[in-house]
């Protein structure tokens, strides 16, 4: 998988879970998390002898994230990254982000 490992060896906290897809369920990613000492919830594709089991409440979590990241989408400049820089871009994901923060409170009494 093309830039999995700089993404892992980026300064910040240490990850304790990934979440993933059956589309990462390769043991070479499997063996490099194993060795990192971060826990896999990744499902297992159906050709695997063994199917390990994998917990379904913070798989569930997953979901959570793929349904922010289809709203932040829907703001036309992210979805076609009309920025040229990193910076410009994030500061863009920071407002469309505080739009949809405040869009929650807007619709909760």
């Amino acid at each position: 998988m093309k830039g999995y490992a700089p993404v892992m060896d980026q300064p910040g906290p240490k990850p304790c879970v990934l979440l993933a897809d059956k589309g990462c369920d390769a043991d070479f990613i499997l063996a490099d998390l194993e060795a990192r000492g971060v826990a896999a919830v990744i499902p297992a594709k159906r050709n695997r002898k063994v199917q390990p089991v994998i917990d379904g409440y913070i798989y569930g979590l997953r979901n959570l994230v793929e349904r922010c990241f289809s709203k932040l989408k829907h703001s036309r400049r992210l979805a076609t990254r009309y920025d040229k820089t990193a910076n410009s871009f994030l500061g863009f994901v920071l407002v469309a982000s505080i739009r949809l923060w405040i869009r929650h409170f807007v619709h909760t009494t």
